[in-house]
């Protein structure tokens, strides 16, 4: 869409914003010449979280950064090079940040504050740089309103450090006072602001009543609209990446709160990227890998190797993760098997010209040949980097898929995926709970107890004092925890959910079962007794509610959601759109943790929509273990006292 002020993405908008800060707070021009200006970045833990998933040491080193350093690690002087600082404003760095000022560590200081910094702090600032005689050295104090950190093209999450002060545990404690609830909120708020004034739009907010969600959206509105009154400060006004695109549409804000779904964040899921989130070690766009090396002998006998961590980055340059992070497994194990056999012919390609290059002889045939051949190896030569960079990447994907094919089959994911998928779209199951759970080679304790609860929140009628007491029996036999189960229950019986939404999802089963080229005996993946289950496309509730207020649906689900305009001069209480057309563009955020698997079942629905762009957001990511932790920890009563067995 022309001028569509999300047609630059989120990642893009972010990254650029960060190299003016690294340049100086002056745009950065790409290829300009001469060297850049060498300097120190020096950070905080929440900043290192917004730079690392979208600048490389590489691209750092190419702005003139050579050393990034800790705020709060021992650093010696370096006091011929300016610093760039990108902390959060708190009153642990402000005090650092005077104490580097005392010590005279650098040449210069650009303060670069993620999220606006008070009056009084910045009073404790020019104080201290006054009493060190550095207030020349100061050279600039900005405010850069990066607050959020940016995963996807279209994704991005409020935090990673400190998350446990906005997760779902936080928000849903029943013993939370309202003093700990504004913080929480005001904490949501301030990143959203920051993610509005990096994108550089106003949005138009719907959101349900009576959730957490709705206090977000009155907090935001209130904070946009203060903004815009002061039209001398306001931060909506230019273009702040000097593109030239102002959007005649302004973009829809969804806030929805996470109890409208519990089931999606269970769910055993079948796409790649979902499933390194849910059994790998998966964080901030890098996954952590203990590959063993195999046996060792030793006058004991054999015995295993120590195990080596790898860490791999899964990043928007690598074309393999970009295609088929929203692919079901067996397409992946496909992949990656085809790209390796292209790569092969391609060296084996290499290796034959350079033994034709070593022909001896002189007859007519082999000079003819030889000349030939020379312009084919200079051309694979020139292609070698790329070659390397090809093998590079199918060795990555190698052993991030093995890794997660081992969970598939140790586990048997595939039947819990397909089990779930037939519960959630009440599809006739084949083989009872019961016997699932009591499985000894079906999944772990934990893999039981995400198949029950999703049983349990989306049957249309809670199960029998009898039969629960026979689940809890069985699942206590396997070894689960039952205290998630009790916060569920409590949480069923508070929002009244005794129907969930009709239809969460659907899948079917190729008939022939198993990919023929993975079964193949040359490949890399043993896929042997892993179902090959193919997607179809259904809308879980998130991306359903979207569809509702993006079309201007008129649906029950979605009618009496509030609407906030920020630009109107008058806040109003109305459900009522004043905006009657569908909308280009739309932000959907998730109060209290969000998943893979809502945002690929958005990425998704968006794909048959020409023209239009949605940006998945959420206060924090979490997979299905994590997820449990947090109910299980909470142990929480919604009605408002606590839960026990």
């Amino acid at each position: 869409m022309v001028g569509s002020k999300m047609a630059a993405s989120i990642r893009e908008r972010q990254t650029v914003a960060l190299k003016r800060m690294l340049n100086f707070n002056v745009p950065h021009v790409k290829n300009s010449p001469g060297e850049p200006v060498w300097k120190v970045l020096i950070y905080d833990r929440f900043g290192q979280d917004i730079i690392s998933p979208l600048l490389s040491v590489k691209e750092l080193r190419d702005m003139g950064i050579t050393l990034h350093l800790l705020l709060h690690s021992d650093r010696d002087p370096i006091r011929d090079v300016p610093a760039v600082y990108f902390v959060m404003p708190t009153e642990e760095n402000i005090d650092r940040l005077c104490q580097d000022l005392r010590n005279q560590l650098y040449e210069s200081y650009y303060l670069n504050f993620i999220s606006a910094i008070s009056r009084s702090k910045l009073e404790d600032i020019a104080n201290a740089a006054l009493a060190a005689n550095a207030v020349t050295q100061v050279a600039k104090v900005f405010d850069q309103y990066l607050n959020f950190i940016t995963l996807e093209e279209d994704m991005f999450v409020l935090c990673n450090q400190n998350k446990e002060l906005v997760s779902y545990r936080a928000i849903n404690r029943p013993d939370i006072t309202d003093t700990e609830m504004e913080t929480v909120m005001d904490t949501i708020v301030d990143s959203l602001f920051c993610f509005f004034v990096t994108l550089g739009a106003v949005p138009i907010i719907r959101c349900s009543r009576g959730t957490a969600a709705e206090m977000v959206a009155v907090k935001l509105d209130k904070k946009l609209r203060e903004n815009l009154r002061d039209a001398r400060n306001s931060l909506f006004t230019g273009d702040p990446l000097g593109t030239g695109q102002f959007s005649f549409q302004r973009p829809l804000l969804v806030l929805v709160d996470r109890n409208i779904d519990l089931a999606t964040p269970l769910h055993h899921t079948w796409t790649y990227q979902a499933l390194v989130h849910d059994v790998l070690d998966f964080h901030l766009n890098r996954v952590n890998l203990e590959e063993s090396t195999g046996v060792e002998n030793s006058p004991t006998g054999a015995r295993p190797k120590r195990k080596n961590k790898k860490s791999y980055d899964l990043t928007p340059v690598d074309k393999f993760w970009q295609k088929h992070k929203g692919s079901p497994f067996p397409e992946v194990a496909e992949s990656v098997q085809q790209e390796l056999e292209s790569y092969r012919a391609q060296e084996d390609e290499v290796k034959r010209l350079k033994s034709i290059m070593g022909l001896e002889g002189e007859d007519e045939g082999a000079i003819s040949m030889l000349s030939d051949n020379t312009a084919k190896l200079t051309s694979a030569v020139s292609s070698l980097p790329e070659l390397l960079e090809k093998k590079r990447l199918i060795d990555l994907h190698t052993n991030v898929a093995t890794a997660v094919l081992e969970h598939i089959k140790a586990r048997k994911l595939d039947v819990y995926f397909e089990y779930e998928e037939k519960i959630m779209s009440k599809t006739t199951l084949d083989k009872s709970l019961l016997d699932v759970i009591s499985d000894p080679d079906a999944g772990t304790p934990e893999d039981k107890m995400r198949l029950f609860l999703i049983y349990y929140i989306s049957a249309q009628q809670a199960p029998s004092e009898v039969d629960l007491e026979q689940y809890k029996k069985a699942l206590t036999d396997a070894g689960c925890n039952l205290s998630p189960l009790q916060y569920i229950k409590q949480w069923k019986a508070f929002a009244k959910m005794a129907s969930t939404p009709a239809s969460y999802g659907n899948t079917t089963t190729k008939p022939m079962g198993l990919l023929s080229r993975v079964m193949n005996t040359g490949s890399q993946f043993v896929m042997e007794g892993v179902k090959n289950l193919v997607l179809k496309q259904q809308n879980l509730p998130v991306t359903r509610i979207l569809d509702n207020l993006m079309e201007m649906k008129s649906n029950p689900e979605t009618d009496d959601y509030r609407y906030f305009d920020p630009k109107m001069l008058r806040s109003n209480d109305s459900s009522v759109p004043r905006n009657k057309s569908p909308f280009q563009e739309a932000i959907v955020f998730v109060v209290g943790g969000g998943n893979y698997i809502e945002y690929q079942n958005l990425v998704d629905y968006i794909k048959g929509k020409q023209g239009k762009h949605i940006l998945y957001g959420c206060s924090e990511i979490f997979n299905a273990t994590q997820f449990i932790k947090q109910g299980s920890i909470a142990r929480v009563n919604l009605t408002g006292d606590r839960g026990g067995n």
